[in-house]
């Protein structure tokens, strides 16, 4: 007899409300990966394997690691297998990130690679959003962010050319921007406006990242401003969501 897992409901009676099993398998296995029973790294048996130790179809099985993949926490490797996906990066969502500082602190190494550098001439929104007159003249910056090589945030940058001459000639894909801001122009950003939101992969996207079409994403839109409260740079960054996970901290209200 095939044995199931105790995280599959195995009652002769069914229940009035029943979770669907392939929802069963997959909250087990989450439920096995948080709790280092599943390591990353970990191989998982082969399909027709881990259906019979689960007592389930195929069909159902690979229901489950869909979502599993599409979460982040599982790898499928063509030909190799599937392994448990590494950790998730947490990134702050009450602070103002600076990818290349916060991945060396994670122990990882940051790369960038600029996708497309240009000057261009802003619009009435963007106008607004950088306090400069209409036409005005940006730069907007295109730049794919890496972890050991592995691509997982694009860069959107659009930052007033009037503030930041000649910042066009720096190498931007070893240096950082924000630092590039501090050293050579004297400008610190101290705050900013964000807003996220979901979002799924365009094929553009999806190309530069490294994942399926349609892939999840977290879009970050930024308004930053420097030491005298001006906004110097408006950014919309795409993460990938199999990567990153978004964290912050609540406080009650006192009329608790």
């Amino acid at each position: 007899m095939n044995q199931t897992l105790p995280f599959i409901h195995n009652s002769a009676r069914p229940l009035a409300y029943s979770i669907p099993l392939y929802i069963q398998i997959t909250e087990g296995l989450i439920s096995q990966i948080e709790t280092g029973e599943l390591a990353p790294g970990v191989r998982l048996p082969p399909e027709r394997e881990l259906s019979e130790k689960l007592g389930v179809n195929r069909m159902t099985l690979r229901r489950a690691l869909r979502v599993l993949e599409t979460q982040g926490l599982i790898v499928r490797k063509h030909g190799v297998g599937t392994y448990i996906a590494a950790p998730k990066i947490d990134r702050p969502m009450e602070i103002v990130f600076r990818f290349t500082s916060g991945m060396q602190q994670r122990g990882y190494t940051p790369g960038a690679r600029i996708i497309s550098l240009e000057q261009t001439v802003v619009d009435a929104a963007l106008a607004r959003e950088l306090a400069v007159g209409v036409s005005s003249l940006a730069y907007r910056i295109l730049r794919l962010r890496s972890i050991n090589q592995e691509p997982v945030l694009l860069e959107n940058y659009t930052i007033p050319a009037g503030r930041f001459p000649g910042l066009d000639l720096h190498d931007l894909e070893k240096r950082s921007i924000y630092e590039v801001m501090e050293n050579e122009y004297s400008v610190a950003i101290v705050r900013a406006r964000q807003s996220f939101e979901p979002v799924v992969a365009s094929a553009f996207e999806a190309e530069l990242l490294e994942v399926e079409l349609g892939a999840p994403l977290m879009l970050e839109k930024r308004t930053s401003y420097d030491q005298r409260g001006q906004p110097v740079e408006y950014g919309k960054d795409r993460y990938r969501g199999d990567r990153f996970r978004f964290v912050t901290e609540a406080s009650a209200p006192f009329d608790l």
